[in-house]
């Protein structure tokens, strides 16, 4: 018998009202993520990349369709779901430590479990000395990292990660894509993960998910069946960069026209 998908998305779509008007920011989309799988989501500014996240992490409540996961509706958020923003949303007045534990803290678990949740989660994403350190004394790729191991130590089934490294200088980013895809190896985690970025979409994912302009829908979807670590030099990579890219340029061309 087939496992049951992780997440599945049925005829989703959004419209807002601006100034009277009615703007429709995604077409009905329909997508299914496998348990465990690393799916990127990658398109042009404003084609709902976004929004489709915001919805399943259910900060925002789509127009048409549903969503599920893990079977069930998922209809608000919830400790199934985390999210990893772009600016960290740390709280500046908690040590690393207490940002991590923060979830589990919410659940009222007994001292030495919160600090073994803490330690573990730290460990996992490399920042075992600065525990007791707080955000502002800490690099925009540790701040990152605190972000992601506050979302694992929530348990949290499926993480959504809204281009999580975009503000990062590009050795930084690199590094942190290396140790994302570490964590991700060792958790068997879904991963949800928006960028801009084509050769970070095909570096990362098992999937790439292509979304045309406004109004968002999927345009293509991409398995990766290139071998981990992969080589971003290699010919086979570059064809696959090469194949997306001109997905993407096609949707800003006719944007234009």
């Amino acid at each position: 018998m087939a496992e049951a998908p992780m997440l599945e998305i049925s005829r989703v779509g959004k419209r807002f009202t601006m100034g009277g008007d009615v703007v429709e920011a995604l077409r009905p989309i329909d997508l299914t993520i496998a348990r465990g799988e690393f799916v990127c989501l990658i398109g042009a500014s404003g084609c709902g990349k976004s929004t489709l996240l915001r919805i399943i992490a259910g900060f925002e409540t789509p127009s048409s369709g549903s969503v599920r996961a893990n079977g069930r509706p998922a209809t608000g958020p919830g400790p199934d779901r985390g999210m990893v923003f772009q600016d960290y949303a740390l709280f500046p007045w908690m040590t690393v430590r207490e940002n991590i534990d923060f979830g589990p803290r919410q659940r009222r678990l007994p001292r030495r479990e919160l600090d073994d949740i803490a330690d573990r989660h730290a460990a996992l994403v490399g920042l075992s000395g600065f525990r007791d350190r707080y955000p502002h004394q800490l690099s925009g790729g540790m701040k990152q990292r605190v972000a992601i191991a506050r979302v694992l130590a929530n348990d949290a089934d499926i993480l959504l990660m809204d281009e999580p490294f975009g503000a990062l200088d590009a050795l930084t980013r690199a590094r942190l894509q290396e140790d994302l895809l570490e964590v991700w190896e060792r958790t068997q985690k879904t991963i949800i993960f928006v960028t801009h970025s084509v050769e970070e979409a095909v570096l990362l994912a098992d999937r790439v998910i292509v979304m045309s302009a406004a109004p968002g829908r999927i345009d293509s979807d991409n398995a990766v069946a290139l071998p981990r670590p992969r080589d971003v030099a290699s010919p086979e990579f570059n064809a696959l960069r090469r194949a997306i890219g001109d997905r993407l340029t096609s949707h800003l061309a006719a944007r234009a026209a």
